[in-house]
């Protein structure tokens, strides 16, 4: 079932809320109305019956009643709302002595009097008082039919609620139109998102728009500034990519031709064979960070589900990964896992990349014979290499993409420290430089540690 809009929704409710507020203002008018009249019209019929009551019958001769009843047929509009009242005096043996000619000569005779009854007189309902003479020889009986009472209450609840209707009506009018008016700001800022050309991610204007609003054109704007700094990234990235994967290609491609003018020398055969080989290690190892960077820049590499780390573990695997390279430059590795590292559960393998990526950097730029040093110590995890300086002038861009200082007769990507500071910012932690000492380390420690 298709739900209803927001602006349907809002009117429904608020048509719905306001009749019923009409409606139990009316009952509530009718109940109150109709105390106040049953109490007006029982002191109305208790002043005529005291009137009545007070009255001399004794002298009342039978041919009264025919001149009383002539005498009124007179009065012109006579019988209009004769419906209102009527009386009877009856004597004390129940016959009836008198009557107003139209209802009251329906009424019973009762010697119970005193109070206020309803009865049944002509099959309409009446609200009947009966009360004695003032000399005690007839009983009076003053009553009003219900009915009368009832279209009485329905005239002053209706007069009171009419106007109040009429201006329910006007405001339900006024209602729909500030509500559609107010709404036009929705229907505005949707224009305005698909009249966008797909390129075009500038802030989307908050002329105009109410307070309720604003925060949701606030977040978007924020989306589609966040969206805007992504695809320039990827555009960057990818432009990037294209020029440090061209270097090796070429490479691969004139050793390649270099094959083929000289597959009749061995020795030269085996040296482009050799070369080739170097040239698809470093297009692997370039893709590989390259597709890390991506994964880490575009928001894919995250902690789910964070697993505790075995920092020894990866120590050790590291360690034996690069043995080989190690003893080829006659370098030293010095391990020193002591205490807890800033990182204790989080993603075991981006956080293998990383430090993978610290000693390979180490191993790579460090001299034959240096030391270099695993440290994960006091909440920190430190690489050391030595013989090693970077100027001052190359620390603030060593964790900038495809930045290499001049000078490097090392294959590389720039990427490593790159992808480092993003796995040590994932997790919580930051990467810093120290360029004293007999060397250069970097440290990965708890954001806010000094």
């Amino acid at each position: 079932m298709k739900k209803l809009s927001l602006r349907l929704r809002l009117l429904l409710v608020f048509s719905g809320i306001s009749c019923l507020i009409w409606l139990c203002s009316g009952l509530l008018s009718w109940f109150e109305c109709r105390e106040k009249i049953d109490e007006f019209f029982d002191q109305y019929q208790i002043l005529m019956a005291r009137q009545l009551a007070s009255a001399d019958w004794s002298a009342l001769t039978p041919g009264v009643q025919k001149q009383t009843d002539k005498i009124i047929s007179r009065i012109s509009n006579a019988d209009e709302e004769d419906e209102a009242i009527g009386f009877a005096v009856f004597s004390r043996t129940g016959e009836m002595v008198f009557h107003d000619n139209e209802n009251g000569k329906h009424f019973a005779f009762s010697a119970a009097v005193g109070s206020f009854s309803d009865e049944k007189a002509d099959g309409d309902k009446w609200r009947i008082v009966r009360v004695d003479s003032a000399d005690k020889k007839y009983v009076i009986a003053v009553g009003q039919e219900m009915e009368y009472r009832t279209e009485v209450t329905l005239d002053m609840v209706e007069e009171f609620l009419m106007p109040w209707l009429g201006g329910l009506f006007v405001l339900l009018i006024a209602v729909i139109y500030f509500v559609g008016k107010e709404f036009s700001s929705f229907r505005r800022l949707a224009d305005e998102l698909k009249k966008r050309r797909p390129d075009d991610l500038s802030p989307l204007s908050e002329k105009g728009l109410p307070d309720e609003i604003r925060p949701l054109t606030a977040a978007m704007n924020g989306l589609l500034a966040k969206i805007d700094g992504m695809l320039k990234r990827e555009k960057s990235f990818i432009s990037d990519s294209a020029h440090e994967l061209r270097s090796p290609l070429t490479a691969l491609k004139v050793q390649l031709e270099v094959l083929q003018l000289m597959e009749n020398d061995p020795a030269a055969v085996k040296d482009s064979l050799s070369k080739m080989e170097q040239g698809v290690e470093r297009c692997t190892r370039l893709v590989e960070q390259l597709l890390l960077l991506s994964r880490l820049e575009s928001g894919l590499a995250v902690i789910d589900e964070a697993e505790e780390i075995s920092w020894p573990q990866i120590v050790d695997s590291l360690s034996a990964e690069y043995a080989e390279a190690l003893a080829r430059k006659k370098q030293r590795l010095h391990i020193d896992v002591t205490a807890a590292a800033p990182v204790k559960n989080g993603n075991a393998v981006l956080l293998a990349a990383m430090l993978r990526n610290l000693l390979d950097n180490a191993v790579k730029y460090s001299p034959e014979n240096a030391e270099i040093a695993v440290r994960i110590s006091a909440g920190e995890i430190e690489v050391h290499n030595s013989g090693v300086k970077i100027a001052d002038s190359h620390l603030r861009h060593l964790s900038e993409r495809f930045y290499r200082p001049a000078g490097q007769k090392e294959n590389g990507s720039g990427l490593g420290l790159s992808i480092v500071a993003k796995i040590a910012a994932l997790h919580g932690c930051k990467m810093e430089f120290d360029n004293s000492g007999n060397g250069f380390s970097v440290i990965i420690s708890a954001e806010g540690k000094e």
